[in-house]
């Protein structure tokens, strides 16, 4: 006759090798991100043909809830204002020397945390930053599932004057995470875009995103 606690033991050292099992090798799991500490609303410097497209950017980590990990296919923005509304779907991400087009980016369970760059479509020549509430989206497509994956979703304000300035292209809306706030806070900023390479902690202090048309 089978010892009873032998027999509880082993049954749940194997439960215990299933559950690994199943959260090692077949749980699939989903893509997250966690809420950038900056949003960046404005145009991207001008294309080989002159042309300006706007931009959103962002800097965030994404990460895995599985240990297998998730391939991101695509990811877009998504903005609306009142009945408006505009897919920013160019996405190319990396550091400021060696942005890439996203066309497939594997995220692990420890996370990549990279700057995110969002362009209007080429054809898309008419859109601007007009003065409003814009609700953002940050979508992601993951590789086996059918439909798209909420990331991350933000209520932002664009005041008069800070459409207003938008109309130089050489100005950029910034909205900064305030931490006592707990809120965006935007500032509109005009200086010229950063080229060089951001390995040092005082360029990661810096808030003007770096430019994405050299490999677009």
């Amino acid at each position: 006759m089978s010892d009873p606690v032998s027999v509880t033991i082993s049954m749940f050292a194997l439960a215990v090798s299933f559950v690994t099992a199943w959260l090692t090798f077949f749980r699939r799991g989903t893509v997250k991100m966690t809420q950038p500490t900056v949003i960046f609303f404005g145009p991207d410097p001008p294309d080989r043909q002159g042309q300006i497209n706007q931009k959103v950017f962002l800097r965030t980590l994404l990460f895995a809830t599985s240990k297998r990990g998730r391939i991101i296919e695509s990811m877009h923005v998504s903005l609306s204002r009142n009945e408006a509304h505009q897919n920013f779907n160019i996405w190319t991400y990396g550091e400021r020397n060696d942005l890439v087009r996203g066309s497939g980016l594997f995220v692990g369970e420890t996370g990549v945390a990279v700057n995110h760059h969002f362009l209007t479509p080429k054809d898309t020549t008419s859109f601007r930053f007009a003065a409003g509430h814009y609700k953002l989206d940050v979508y992601a497509h993951l590789l086996g599932d059918k439909s798209r994956t909420l990331l991350f979703s933000q209520m932002l304000e664009v005041t008069g004057e800070d459409a207003n300035a938008l109309k130089d292209p050489r100005a950029g809306l910034y909205f900064d995470w305030g931490p006592d706030a707990s809120r965006y806070l935007s500032h509109v900023d005009r200086r010229q875009p950063m080229t060089a390479p951001d390995d040092t902690f005082r360029e990661l202090l810096r808030d003007a995103p770096p430019t994405s048309t050299n490999k677009r």
